[in-house]
């Protein structure tokens, strides 16, 4: 029984630890807990908060947020406590949100910039190369391609022509903003499709209310669409050319404008006030009047290389006068290449600015009316005109075969060494000596064949419809005088198709029978001004 009593004795079982001991040992997991050994000592407690709430795992039911949130909210003592703590709940999230986001492009901008083999300077030079188009897409890619695309030599040739309307004057003050002093070109406008060769013909004026490829697109609508939807240009689109105290446009060197219906000539004078510097003007379809704009680029644009203007009016716009052409003459010596299309020219006029400009290469008068080809009597003999290496005179309704055998009886005698491309084409025929109504189709008079046996080099056009497709074209012409409803000569009571045919012919032409010196005390020419309810919405 000792020997018992004592194996007992010497195996009694420890007595449980005490509370306290209980508490002292639990205490360092609490600690470590609420210190945790991988997060550097420098972290805040909020950055401890922070750490321990994102540690929560998604799946876990008693740490459920919503739970955890409802039980939040019926401990509150009112409504309006819960309330509040809602809006604290919003507030954070969104917080926390954007928090992430930024933390999540900050990553991906240096993945980005580690990824990427080209420096900046290099992809800067990259981007300058795109078109606009091309250079918004890659800004939006990513932060740093964001800020390589934000450099003013990406936009030093803005290019926002557009096949429908898609461009506002916002857009265009941002792009002209970021390109700064570097801006070297700029087009804007709507373009029908893409622009043809030097030497094509085919017309640029456009108006979307004859357009056949706007079935999305409402011309009521244009008007009525507020704030960000608005994509129309007005005539206040080119005034960031004039910002910087004219620094912006001072260095412009292309200036192209497509169909921008709401530019005025008041407008237009004082973009080209701002580019002196300009060497390269296209403009098509804007209601502008021809002898204005050529006193502005007479006046501001002196080193100018190329003119290009294409009427919205065909056939209307008789606006420009002799004093005109010799101003532009002398104060624009470096012309080379003129293109004055769908204007009233009368020859002395058109004869001034070919004579007058000694460097002059490319000519194009299509479908200029008044021409009748005095203006190319003894033009290869010296001076301006000789040096021509393209010369079209498409769709010159009144050019007369005589006019057009005398000129290329010049060439075969020599004259004109330098010619290349000639375009006599008349989708009418020429006009016969007496009568411009008496069309000629295959003219014996003109010596194509001996012109292509003495300068086989010349490209020579002369396309003619066959005798007696007259009367198509008249049904054309009619078509054309329907569509324009601002024609003087159009009255409301027409008989007939063939009555209004003929009236517009006479009324048009009746005046062009002289020798083409006659100057117009009023050109009658339409300026559409812009609305005082208008207003210029912005596109950030």
């Amino acid at each position: 029984m000792d020997t018992l009593h004592h194996h007992h004795h010497h195996h009694r079982p420890t007595p449980p630890p005490s509370s306290s001991s209980t508490s002292m040992a639990k205490r360092p997991c609490s600690s470590s807990s609420s210190q945790n050994p991988r997060l550097p000592p420098h972290f805040s407690q909020m950055d401890h908060l922070l750490h321990s709430f994102l540690s929560f795992p998604d799946s876990s039911p008693p740490i459920s947020l919503d739970l955890s949130f409802d039980r939040l909210l019926d401990s509150s003592p009112s409504d309006a406590d819960q309330s509040i703590l809602i809006d604290r709940a919003h507030q954070l999230g969104c917080l926390l949100l954007r928090a992430a986001n930024r933390s999540a492009r900050k990553r991906a901008s240096i993945h980005n910039s580690v990824a990427w083999v080209l420096p900046p300077d290099l992809t800067i030079k990259v981007f300058s190369m795109l078109d606009s188009q091309s250079l918004c897409y890659a800004a939006a890619t990513c932060s740093m391609f964001n800020k390589c695309a934000m450099d003013p030599l990406c936009y030093a040739n803005i290019d926002l022509t557009t096949i429908l309307p898609k461009v506002n004057n916002a857009v265009v003050s941002t792009m002209i903003q970021r390109a700064g002093k570097s801006l070297q070109s700029l087009k804007l406008g709507i373009v029908p499709g893409p622009t043809g060769s030097p030497g094509s013909c085919q017309p640029l004026v456009y108006t979307i209310r004859n357009s056949g490829d706007v079935s999305s697109f409402s011309w009521n609508e244009k008007r009525t669409r507020q704030g960000k939807e608005s994509s129309i240009l007005t005539r206040s689109c080119l005034y960031p050319l004039s910002g910087d105290n004219g620094a912006t446009g001072i260095l412009l060197r292309r200036l192209h404008l497509y169909n921008i219906e709401r530019m005025d000539n008041a407008s237009l004078c004082v973009a080209l006030a701002a580019c002196p510097s300009l060497l390269d003007l296209e403009i098509v379809g804007l209601h502008v009047e021809l002898r204005q704009t050529l006193m502005s680029v007479s006046s501001h644009c002196h080193f100018i290389e190329r003119l290009f203007f294409e009427s919205s009016k065909t056939g209307r716009d008789d606006s420009l006068k002799s004093p005109t052409c010799f101003e532009l003459v002398n104060n624009c010596p470096n012309l080379s290449s003129l293109s004055l299309r769908g204007f009233k020219l009368h020859d002395n006029k058109v004869r001034i600015l070919v004579k007058g400009f000694r460097k002059l290469k490319y000519a194009d008068f299509s479908t200029s009316y008044s021409i009748t080809g005095t203006f190319l009597r003894n033009l290869g003999n010296g001076g301006g005109g000789s040096l021509l290496e393209v010369l079209i005179l498409r769709d010159c309704m009144h050019l007369k075969e005589m006019e057009v055998a005398r000129f290329l009886t010049a060439v075969i005698a020599g004259d004109f060494k330098f010619l290349k491309h000639l375009d006599i084409s008349n989708r009418e025929g020429l006009a016969s000596e007496g009568d411009w109504y008496q069309r000629s189709y295959n003219s014996s008079l003109i010596p194509l064949q001996q012109v292509l046996e003495v300068r086989p080099d010349i490209c020579l056009l002369a396309e003619f419809p066959s005798e007696g497709c007259f009367l198509d074209i008249d049904h054309m012409i009619d078509s054309d005088i329907n569509s324009e409803l601002s024609l003087p000569f159009q009255q409301s009571g027409q008989t007939s198709d063939g009555a209004l045919v003929t009236s517009s012919l006479e009324s048009s032409y009746n005046s062009d029978q002289g020798s083409g010196n006659e100057e117009y005390q009023d050109s009658g020419f339409v300026i559409y001004e812009e609305s005082s309810d208008e207003v210029d919405f912005l596109i950030v």
